[in-house]
C-alpha cells in the first residue's frame, strides 16, 4: 500500500512541528510519529529557550556558546541561531506561547555556563508550554495530517534523490509514503541507554537508516549527559532536575555533605566531577539541595520538580535530592548544511536528529529548543523556494526486507552502536570522555 503527500515529516516535536507550521499551506504535509503526537521529548523540556536580549549582549551569548562547546562549534551556524532567535520568541508568542512575566515585562533567567540571565521559560516546564501551542495550531492547518503509532522503517531513495519512507503502523501493516520532500526530525537516541531522560521510543531510527543509506553524520559520537536526573531504581526514563535550579543557585553535596566541584560548569565538566564523586565515595548518586531557596519560591518557580520530588518521598524544601547523570542529548547527528538539508538530495533533518555544529562538543543550556526553531525554519523557506516535484520515478523496493521488525529493530540498534564505536576509536577516545 502506498500513502502519497508533497512533504513526508517524521517527528512531532518542537522542530518537525514548527518545520510544518512554516511550509506553504498549499502543500500538504503528513506528519509520523513512532507514539502519540505529544510524546515527544520536546514536551519534557525544562529550563528555557535563549534568546538574545540586545546588541550589547551578542558577544557573550557567542562566546559562552563557544566555550561549552569546547570551540567545535560552527561559528557561521551559532551566528545563525543568536541573530535568530528574537524572531523565533515572537513567533512563539504570535502562536500564544506564554513566557513569564513581571509588570508586562519578560522574565529572564539564568542557567550554568551562562554568563547572563538570558532564557526564558514558564515555569519549570518550558517544553511542555510550546509543544502544546504548536500542536494547537498544527491540528487546524487543513493541510497537516498526524499519523500516531507510525515507525519510520527506512527511506526511499533513487540514486541520491530520496523519494519517500517506509513505514509500519502498530498493525504491523507496511506502507510507502512517496512524498517530494522528507524531513526526519524523530529525536534523540536515549532509548539505546539505560539510564536516560528520553523517552524510552527515541532509539535513533534515522541515525541507523543514515548510516545504512550512506547518508553522511557528523560526531555521532558526541552525547551529553545531563548532570542531575532523579536518581531512582525503577526502570525506565529518568526525571531530569533541570538547570535552571543549578542557576537559582541550588548546590551538589557529596555523602559527608560537602560541595565538590561548582555547579554552574557547563553539563559535561559537572556530569564528570559528579561520576568522578559517586567513584569515589562508592555511591551511586549525590545529593542536590534547593532548601535555602524556600518552599514559597520551590513551589512557584518549580512546582513540577517540585511535586515529582514529594510524590517520590522527598521534600525539595526540606530534604536533599538524590541525583545521578543521565543520558540527555545526542549533539551529533545527521549532518546539515546551514539550512538543515542533508548529503541526500530531496532530504532534510531537524532538531536533535541533526548536527548543525551549532552545540560543538557540548551543548550549552536552553540553546537546544531554540536551535529547533531556527533551523527548523529554514529548512521550510529552503524547501518553499526551491520546491523540485519529483517527476515519476520506478522505484525498487521489497517490502518483505522489513517483516521481521524486531529483528530489523536490533540490526539498527547495533549500527549506531557501532558507529559510535567507531569514531571513538577513530578519535582515539574512550567513552567516559565522549559520553559526558
Amino acid at each position: 500500500m502506498k500513502i502519497k503527500t508533497d512533504i513526508v515529516i517524521v517527528g512531532t516535536g518542537i522542530a518537525g512541528m514548527f518545520c510544518a507550521l512554516n511550509l506553504k499551506s498549499d502543500k500538504n504535509v503528513l506528519m509520523i510519529t513512532k507514539s502519540s503526537a505529544d510524546e515527544s521529548d520536546s514536551f519534557l523540556a525544562q529550563g528555557g529557550i535563549c534568546v538574545l536580549k540586545d546588541e550589547d549582549d551578542y558577544e557573550s551569548f557567542f562566546e559562552d556558546t563557544m566555550k561549552a562547546g569546547h570551540y567545535k562549534n560552527n561559528e557561521m551556524a551559532v551566528e545563525i541561531m543568536i541573530r535568530n532567535s528574537p524572531e523565533a520568541i515572537k513567533d512563539l508568542i504570535d502562536y500564544n506561547v506564554d513566557f513569564e512575566h513581571k509588570n508586562g515585562e519578560l522574565i529572564f533567567t539564568k542557567e550554568a555556563a551562562h554568563s547572563k540571565p538570558r532564557i526564558l521559560y514558564h515555569k519549570d516546564i518550558t517544553g511542555s508550554e510550546i509543544s502544546s501551542k504548536l500542536l494547537m495550531q498544527v491540528r487546524k492547518r487543513k493541510n497537516i495530517k498526524i499519523i500516531e503509532n507510525m515507525t519510520l522503517l527506512d527511506i526511499v531513495k533513487k540514486d541520491n534523490n530520496c523519494t519517500g519512507i517506509v513505514v509500519c503502523n502498530n498493525d504491523g501493516q507496511i506502507k510507502i509514503v512517496e512524498s517530494d520532500y522528507v524531513i526526519l526530525a524523530t529525536g534523540g537516541l536515549g532509548g539505546l541507554f539505560q539510564h536516560s531522560t528520553n523517552y524510552s521510543h527515541l532509539t535513533g531510527d534515522a541515525i541507523a537508516i543514515a548510516i545504512k543509506n550512506n547518508i553522511e553524520l557528523e560526531n555521532i559520537n558526541y552525547i551529553q549527559f545531563h548532570p542531575t536526573s532523579f536518581y531512582s531504581e525503577e526502570r525506565g526514563r529518568k526525571f531530569l532536575i533541570s538547570e535552571s535550579v543549578r542557576g537559582e543557585g541550588a548546590v551538589l553535596y557529596n555523602k559527608n555533605m560537602e560541595r565538590f566541584v561548582d555547579e554552574l560548569l557547563p553539563r559535561d565538566i559537572v556530569s564528570k566531577a559528579i561520576l568522578k564523586q559517586m567513584e569515589k565515595d562508592k555511591t551511586e548518586f549525590v545529593w542536590l539541595s534547593m532548601k535555602h531557596m524556600g518552599r514559597e519560591k520551590i513551589k512557584k518557580r518549580f512546582p513540577n520538580i517540585y511535586d515529582y520530588c514529594l510524590s517520590h518521598g522527598y521534600d525539595a524544601a526540606e530534604d536533599l535530592i538524590p541525583v545521578t547523570p543521565a543520558q540527555h542529548f545526542l549533539i551529533g547527528g545527521i549532518k546539515v548544511d546551514l539550512n538543515s538539508k542533508t548529503s541526500m538530495d530531496h532530504l532534510y533533518a531537524v532538531g536533535e536528529t541533526s548536527c548543525t555544529g551549532v552545540h560543538g562538543a557540548n551543548r550549552l543550556a536552553s540553546n537546544s529548543l531554540l536551535e529547533c526553531l531556527v533551523f527548523a525554519k529554514r529548512a521550510s523557506k529552503n524547501i518553499s523556494e526551491n520546491y523540485n516535484a519529483h517527476t515519476k520515478i520506478e522505484r525498487q523496493i521489497d517490502l518483505n526486507d522489513y517483516n521481521d521488525l524486531e529483528n530489523l529493530k536490533s540490526k539498527y540498534k547495533n549500527i549506531i552502536l557501532n558507529e559510535i564505536e567507531r569514531k571513538n576509536s577513530y578519535n582515539g577516545q574512550n567513552n567516559h570522555e565522549t559520553l559526558c
